[in-house]
Parts: C-alpha cells; structure tokens; sequence
C-alpha cells in the first residue's frame, strides 16, 4: 500500500512541473516590429506560436534562452527572393545563408519571373523541407512568355483572357499577389493596360503588385515615369504597388531619388494610394549583361533572333551604338563585372573594361562576343549613396535581398545573397546612422507582413507565429565582398522559425522548419 502511494504522489508531482512552454526567452531588449523602442519582457513559446508575454519570471520551460544583451525581433522577411531555385535542392534546402541574416520568410518569384505552376512549385519546395518559410507570386513575364512568347506584341483579347485565368489560378493557389518584371523582355512589350487588366483579377483577391519598373535609368520612359506608371496600374486596378529594389541607376539619373520621394508620397497623401517599395543596401545591382546593355528590340523573337540580328550589317551597327549609350548609363565599362559566366567561370570577379583591354577591343564589342557565347550575368557598380539613403529613410521602404544563394564555388554573386540583413543593420544603421533601429527592424517585419498578408507574422505578440531573430548588436555584420561573397553573415545569436530553433547558440542546427505560407488575408475574393 504504501508503495502504491509513492507512485501516486510521485505522478501528482511530475504532472505539476510539467513544462508550461516549450521555449521561453527573458532578459532581452525587444523590439516588437512596431517601430516602437526596445523594452523588456519574457516570450514564451509553445509549439510554434508566441503564446504570453510580459513578467514571467516563475514559469516552467523545456528550454530557456537568456537573452541578456541581445536584441530579441521579429524574424526578417525578405520579400525579393530568387532563393526558390537554391531550396528546392537537397543539399541547400535549409537555407543556410538566409537563415544566417535572420531571415524566416522569403517571397519568391520575383520581377515577374518564376514557376506559373504553383502548386507544382509548392511540391518541389517542400520535397527536401525548408529551412525557412516560403510565400509565393504570381509572375506576370512567365504568363505572358506562356501565352505569347517572346513576340513583341499586344496580346489578343483571347490571349488577354488566358493571361488573366493563369494570374486567377495563381492567386486561388495561394499567392501573395503579381509580380512584374517590367524592365526585361517579353514583359517590356507590354502596354500598361495589359498589366492593369490583370492586376484588376489579382486584386479581387486582395493581392498586391510588386514590380521591376520598366526604366530604373533613362533607357526608354525614365525612373520618374517608371514610377509613376507604377501608380498609374494601382489607381486603375484598385491594387497595392511596390516599386521593387528602388534605385536610381546611372549617374545620368543620380539625385532623381527627391523627386521620386516627392512623386510616391503625393501619391499616398493626396491620391489616397496604396505605394510602397523595397530596396537592398547596396550601391551596386546585378543582371544580366544581356538586360544591362542590349535594346529591347534587338531580343525579341527570343536568344534564336538576337543571333541572327547580329549577322546583319546594318542591325549590328544599330545594336552596337545602342548598347554604347546603355553602357554610358551604366557609367562605363569599368563598373560592370562578371559573374555567373558558365561558358568561362575565370572571367567571374573580372570587370569589362578589362576584359576589353586584354582582348585589344571596345567593351561593347567584348561585350556582344560574351553574348555571342552566353548569357553572363553581372554586378553593376551604378548607384549614388545619397539616393540609396534617402530612399532608405522613407517610412514605406522595406528592406529585401534581391538575392538567391547557390552553393559554395558556384560564380561570383552579388554579395546581397549572404549579407542584406545584417548589412541594413550593421552599416546603415549602427555606422552610417541612417536610421535608427526600430525603424530598420519595422522595415524587415510588420511592414511587408502588413503588405504581403501575413497577419500572423512580423510583429512580436502572443497568437503570431513563433519567427524570432535574436542577435547581438556587437558583432551583428555582413561578411561576403563582391570579390568574396560566399561568406555566412554573423551575429545572430538565436533564429526561430514556427517555434524551432534553426540557430542555437550561434550555432546553425541545418533544420527544417519552415513550411509554405499562403496569403491569409482573402476577404476580397470573389
């Protein structure tokens, strides 16, 4: 008898210090996500949602993560990712380098580009599991490429109907919204009534319009009037717009960013429109060599048709002396440098100019024997630092990658694959004083969590899902150089994604906890 007691106030005791919360985190400065200042509380987790905050100091845990002189946020959201490529592969579908930046979400299919077939994509993603969350758009240039080709045309009212029922399968999957790609061709043919048409379906169900505008220079209509056709489709369509990876390209346009500020916010104040836009903190971009200096006319038809332009006299010298003007644009040859050149990785790293100089050639002439050969791919170096801040400080920027991450030795990247983040935190915040901290940490989760709805994310609350980045202000940075860039970013102490711990310690654990997010907020659909 006397043994059976034991046993039952043995199970009496344990059933009580049963553990309350999975997780709990004390001691940190937080930072909500609102904007507002850091203040202390305790989180507590459970599963894979905040589920208490505030004075928890006689709680019971699995696990208690003592955050004393780190900053506790929102995990980042990176709504310009070419990283669906990257994740769909096994050996790189934890993510390292984005989890690295504190990155928990990423939105793929970006500047119009991307699978049509989301539900297929959504399949491939999850195969291997993510290691960070995946949302996805709807990419106009794949269903105009669908319907169309590459022909440079207007669609027919038919093909028109077509392209809208692809955007209405998209946004049905689940989707974020569109995304246009607007300065690359076959979206490029496009007439802004196309897009408005379209935009019109993906806005019934509450999705919004991120977009590549159509001119970041001077090529053809101007960043100004990029912009503004930008407002132009949300006023016609009822749509949210994000002008994506906002710049101002090209000496040629260096100290445009005032106007456009001015242009967006008229917009929002006095037209009572929804314009947002993204950026990464860089003063250099990436492309394609083929983007970046050939004209449009002279790639319609396709790659096929590009070649045979160039075997006719008259075309190539067309071509050439169009292709010197985009080059002027870019501020020269020495600010364009290769990488990704897959029929000869030695060039990666290596600038035009110098290439042309080792060859005895003009640049442009390098230039199309590079076409001829390929479809390099290039970092830019075109970007003024006051633009790149001002646009920085306004309060609808949010902060994005624009990147997608191979694996280690695979070309030269643009180094805003492995270092966004923390760089928008290191650099423009604690040493260049651009912003303070809140406003940076706002600008990387409520904010695009607001506009991508995803309303149980981005803010630090009980009931949102457990995407928390821990980090220490002190040796927060970005490692990777455009020399060297396949370098992880440092400082993240802890990273949560839905309530497991992808970084412990400073240690990445290579879990997979990350699922596919689809767009909650469909009160609008038809």
């Amino acid at each position: 008898m006397a043994s059976i007691k034991f046993i039952l106030i043995s199970l009496i005791f344990l059933a009580g210090a049963q553990s309350e919360y999975d997780l709990l985190i004390t001691g940190g400065k937080v930072l909500d996500g609102s904007g507002n200042p850091w203040f202390k509380t305790d989180i507590a987790i459970k599963d894979d949602r905040i589920v208490a905050m505030g004075r928890l100091d006689h709680s019971r845990a699995e696990r208690i993560i003592d955050a004393t002189g780190l900053y506790v946020t929102p995990g980042f959201i990176d709504t310009h990712s070419h990283a669906a490529s990257g994740l769909k592969q096994e050996e790189l579908s934890a993510g390292r380098p984005l989890v690295a930046q504190g990155i928990t979400t990423v939105v793929v299919n970006p500047d119009g580009g991307g699978s049509i077939d989301l539900a297929g994509q959504r399949e491939e993603l999850l195969r291997y599991g993510l290691g960070v969350n995946v949302a996805q758009m709807v990419p106009h240039g794949t269903i105009r490429r669908e319907v169309i080709g590459m022909d440079d045309r207007a669609p027919t009212p038919g093909e028109l109907e077509e392209m809208k029922e692809i955007a209405k399968t998209g946004m049905e999957a689940g989707a974020l919204g569109m995304s246009t790609g607007l300065f690359y061709a076959p979206a490029s043919y496009s007439e802004t009534d196309e897009i408005i048409a379209i935009a019109e379906v993906v806005s019934r169900y509450n999705g919004i319009h991120q977009s590549h505008i159509r001119d970041e220079s001077d090529y053809s209509i101007g960043v100004y009037n990029a912009v503004r056709e930008i407002i132009q489709i949300s006023e016609a369509s009822g749509i949210v717009g994000i002008v994506s990876h906002i710049k101002a390209l090209g000496p040629n346009v260096w100290g445009e960013s005032e106007r456009i500020v001015e242009l967006i916010n008229n917009a929002r104040d006095n037209e009572g429109l929804e314009i947002f836009a993204d950026q990464y903190p860089y003063e250099a971009s990436a492309t394609g060599l083929m983007a970046a200096l050939v004209p449009r006319w002279a790639t319609a038809g396709g790659r096929s048709a590009f070649l045979e332009r160039l075997k006719d006299r008259d075309d190539r010298d067309r071509i050439i002396d169009e292709m010197e003007e985009n080059l002027a644009r870019r501020g020269g040859a020495d600010r364009i440098v290769m990488r990704h050149v897959r029929f000869d990785p030695g060039l990666e790293g290596i600038s035009l100019e110098e290439i042309a100089g080792n060859r005895g050639k003009r640049p442009v002439e390098a230039a199309l024997e590079l076409l001829e050969r390929g479809a390099p791919g290039i970092v830019s170096f075109n970007m003024n630092s006051d633009d790149v801040e001002y646009f920085m400080s306004q309060p609808w920027t949010m902060t994005a990658s624009d990147g997608a991450f191979v694996a280690k030795g695979d070309g030269v990247p643009h180094p805003r694959n492995y270092g966004s983040f923390p760089r928008r935190i290191n650099e423009y915040v604690f040493e260049r004083g651009v912003t303070d901290l809140p406003f940076a940490i706002r600008s990387m989760t409520s904010l695009p969590a607001t506009l991508y709805r995803l309303p149980d994310r981005g803010l630090l609350k009980p009931g949102m899902k457990a995407d928390i980045a821990i980090f220490d202000p002190e040796t927060i940075r970005d490692l990777a150089t455009f020399t060297e860039p396949h370098q992880l970013s440092e400082g993240m102490i802890y990273l949560i994604v839905n309530g497991g711990l992808a970084i412990d310690g400073g240690e990445l654990s290579n879990a997979l906890y990350g699922t596919i997010l689809d767009r909650k907020d469909t009160h609008n659909a038809p």
